[in-house]
């Protein structure tokens, strides 16, 4: 077996050109992988294409990217708490196609499994499957880019949309746990999106918080094997934040 671990992430993602398209792993601040985008940030790529439920929020994540400009368009499923999104997105200076969050997964997922589209009826009777969707705006607030229609059919007298795939170029993921062959270990509500776009990118990278020797980990924990995993990095010590904290006021008990 290759001992997929690189010295840093700076040269996990030396060779992300121009123009690539990512899935990246996260769901608002959890399991997000910060360590890479950073090393991204810093690497210079732009006219990125990325694939994620959300953009992050300001100042974290892949809201750094977006801040740069290093985003021309994305595929997700909300664009809140994000306001440098919701900007760009408006003044049409990122395209954004939104699809709803289950239909995200299961088209990452359909990615990683080889299987190029499927039938949903999540969107049938809306401007998901009729199109008309505003994917990107003119600066003077119309429509410059719209959704296309999409193909619909009956199964049993109900009726379903067809959505395509999601293979990217690359994925970025963070894991909890992971070992020198690439298997992972996601913690909690951190496993979010991370197993579906590890899946569906063609070189998929991974940081991981506790690095392990091969045979650490049982084979029944393992949630994403290695043989989708190309790259693993040390971040142990990442930066962990909270979305919102609630704080109790009063001294009740």
């Amino acid at each position: 077996m290759i001992d997929k671990v690189v010295a840093s992430a700076a040269e996990a993602v030396a060779d992300i050109p121009d123009g690539a398209s990512l899935a990246v792993g996260g769901f608002g601040m959890s399991g997000v992988p910060v360590t890479l985008i950073e090393a991204l940030l810093a690497q210079g790529a732009t006219d990125l294409e990325t694939v994620s439920n959300n953009l992050g929020v300001d100042g974290f994540g892949l809201g750094n990217l977006l801040a740069a400009g290093r985003i021309r368009r994305t595929i997700g499923s909300y664009v809140g708490n994000n306001k440098e999104f919701a900007r760009q997105y408006l003044a049409g200076e990122v395209e954004v196609e939104l699809t709803p969050q289950g239909t995200l997964a299961e088209r990452l997922r359909a990615g990683g499994a080889g299987i190029p589209a499927f039938y949903t009826p999540a969107g049938v009777g809306t401007l998901v499957a009729d199109g008309g969707l505003p994917w990107r705006y003119a600066s003077d607030g119309s429509v410059a880019v719209a959704s296309p229609a999409k193909e619909t059919r009956e199964f049993d007298g109900a009726t379903y949309v067809m959505e395509q795939a999601i293979v990217t170029d690359f994925a970025l993921v963070h894991a909890w746990k992971g070992d020198r062959h690439g298997n992972l270990v996601y913690r909690r509500s951190s496993r979010n999106f991370s197993p579906d776009c590890a899946a569906a990118g063609r070189i998929t990278i991974a940081e991981v918080e506790h690095l392990v020797e091969p045979g650490e980990i049982d084979p029944d924990s393992v949630h994403t094997p290695g043989i989708h995993v190309q790259r693993v990095v040390d971040a142990s010590g990442v930066e962990k934040r909270i979305e919102f904290r609630t704080l109790r006021s009063g001294g009740g008990s």
